[in-house]
């Protein structure tokens, strides 16, 4: 589409991305709430919602709830009732969903985005509110047949809605990247959308500029990766303005997102809050949540990323880029802060984690929790490098694997075993800078009449003599030097 028409319109995009909280149990019942267990394994007459059945509120989901909110700045609400949310879908058994309606957990507060450039925006939240959830219909595996898995039926999960203020594929992606750094640093969530713990629906609309109206919203739904969102809103976008161009109406429908084709599909009409018919659950008393509780709970929060990453920026003097890809991984910005607690290699550090230590876990699908080097020892490898002792892609391809393996030898130990020091003596380089100039008078004459190519050959030559021992940056300062002074 002409990005002309496109800036026609402006587009109001608001998230509901369902937080599937890590708590043992599910939501009303002492059922494992576990994934990738045997279909239909996880279950009691509690969650099958057999006659007689009472439901029981687990309060390790409130304490999640609370914790999010309070990295939000949310106002966590004191006085909290469920409600039923009634609507027939065959994973549900009770016919109905626990849920709060009105009287969220969470009210307010909002999430800082960063776009490429740096710039920061804050979307506003509207709630956060705590609910179960629903089993999963499985299509395709018996011909003809769907079969129904209730392991996931009464999990806990807590639904935060966002203000409609986003305006772009981007800013949702930005948006969900946060939500999913938050949930994992606060330990509450594992934040994989591909097994459906941190899941997004996107309502889009789009009007004229000059409208003082907004468009008609479309829902789409349970998308499973933050690509999947950037690319649903970017199609619908396109498809809802396409359709006001032709002078046809936007339907307020929900609609799934294929990922094969790039498109949006109906599913049904949008449903209305009159349909769900809410009306208080008379199972489950009012909770309350006191200031105390409140308080204990902010006592266990820990660090949380916009806070490692204005420190990695202020203090440690990393680049916004790498600030942002250190802080996208809890271990990695904690083991990132204990390392320059020990040293002041910041920059060496950070590019010894996002180089040698990420690709060795990628290589063998581990985690930094796998990770055998202690602080000590890896503080030793970057001194190692950066005090001019050993060049890094040696210390990197030659000294790093083999401390992988052997738990006990230091690396200054390793470094002389192998005969890896490089010749520092100001002295001796300054000679085999001379040694090799005086041995190639016609290219140095040819670099004085403009080849400054040949520096590399001059370079290589120099460590070749040295059999590769030479401080490279000590031989390409003299040999500047050198050559600026040759007649």
């Amino acid at each position: 589409m002409d990005e002309s028409i496109k800036e026609q319109y402006q587009v109001v995009i608001g998230l509901e991305i369902h937080i599937q909280l890590l708590t043992d149990s599910k939501m009303f019942s002492s059922d494992r709430a576990e994934y990738g267990a045997l279909p239909n394994t996880n279950l009691s007459p509690v969650t099958l919602a057999y006659p007689g059945t009472l439901p029981r509120v687990n309060k390790k989901a409130f304490d999640y709830a609370i914790k999010l909110g309070l990295a939000c700045q949310s106002t966590i609400t004191d006085l909290n009732f469920f409600a039923r949310k009634s609507y027939f879908y065959p994973d549900l058994p009770k016919g109905f969903q626990i849920t709060q309606d009105t009287t969220p957990i969470c009210r307010g507060g909002f999430v800082t985005i960063y776009s490429n450039e740096g710039e920061e925006k804050k979307i506003p939240l509207i709630r956060m509110h705590l609910e179960e959830d629903t089993g999963k219909s499985l299509h395709g595996m018996v011909e003809d047949i769907t079969l129904l898995d209730y392991n996931r039926t009464g999990t806990p999960l807590l639904e935060l809605v966002t203000a409609p203020v986003i305006t772009t594929g981007e800013e949702a992606y930005q948006f969900l990247s946060e939500i999913r750094k938050l949930v994992r640093y606060l330990d509450i969530c594992d934040g994989n959308m591909e097994e459906a713990s941190l899941r997004c629906d996107a309502n889009i609309s789009v009007a004229l500029k000059e409208s003082k109206l907004l468009g008609t919203r479309v829902e789409v739904k349970n998308m499973n990766s933050m690509r999947n969102v950037q690319l649903a809103i970017a199609h619908e976008i396109e498809r809802q303005i396409a359709l006001l161009e032709a002078g046809e109406p936007v339907i307020a429908e929900t609609r799934h997102f294929q990922a094969t084709s790039g498109e949006t599909l109906s599913l049904r009409a949008k449903e209305t809050a009159s349909e769900y018919r809410y009306f208080p659950e008379p199972d489950i008393p009012p909770i309350w949540v006191s200031q105390e509780w409140i308080e204990s709970i902010r006592k266990t929060m820990p660090l949380l990323p916009r806070a490692y990453f204005k420190k990695f920026i202020e203090i440690y003097g990393l680049s916004h880029y790498t600030a942002s890809v250190l802080t996208e991984n809890k271990a990695f910005a904690i083991l990132f802060d204990e390392l320059c607690g020990h040293t002041t290699y910041y920059t060496a550090a950070a590019n010894w984690l996002l180089g040698p230590v990420k690709g060795y876990l990628n290589e063998l699908s581990l985690s930094l929790d796998s990770f055998p080097l202690t602080v000590d020892r890896f503080v030793a490898l970057i001194t190692l490098v950066e005090s001019g002792m050993v060049r890094f892609s040696v210390a990197a391809s030659q000294i790093f694997p083999i401390l992988l393996q052997d738990l006990e030898t230091t690396p200054m130990a390793l470094a002389e075993k192998l005969d890896l020091i490089q010749d520092n003596d100001q002295v001796n380089l300054k000679a085999l800078v001379e040694e090799v100039l005086t041995a190639y008078p016609d290219k140095v004459a040819a670099y004085k009449n403009g080849k400054s190519g040949l520096l590399a050959m001059f370079m290589g030559e120099i460590m070749k003599k040295s059999q590769g021992k030479a401080n490279a940056s000590l031989v390409s300062k003299f040999l500047e030097e050198a050559l600026r002074s040759t007649k």
